[in-house]
């Protein structure tokens, strides 16, 4: 089976770095994550889009739950 033909799968996000004083396309991918604030949580679809952006802002953002 594929991974579309299960429920869809979903990844919790937390932001534990500012990213005030980082680069602009960082701070734009944690935008487009919809992280706002340090401590601040958003449940996303596992997509290859997100699994991308995560890895390029790895170092401000943990994945509490997958």
């Amino acid at each position: 089976m594929s991974k579309k033909d299960e429920k869809n799968s979903t990844i919790k996000v937390k932001l534990v770095k500012s990213p005030i004083g980082r680069r602009k396309s960082h701070r734009d991918t944690v935008k487009g994550l919809g992280l706002r604030r340090v401590n601040s949580e958003r449940t996303l679809e596992d997509t290859l889009c997100v699994q991308g952006m995560l890895r390029k802002v790895s170092y401000m953002v943990d994945v509490i739950d997958s």
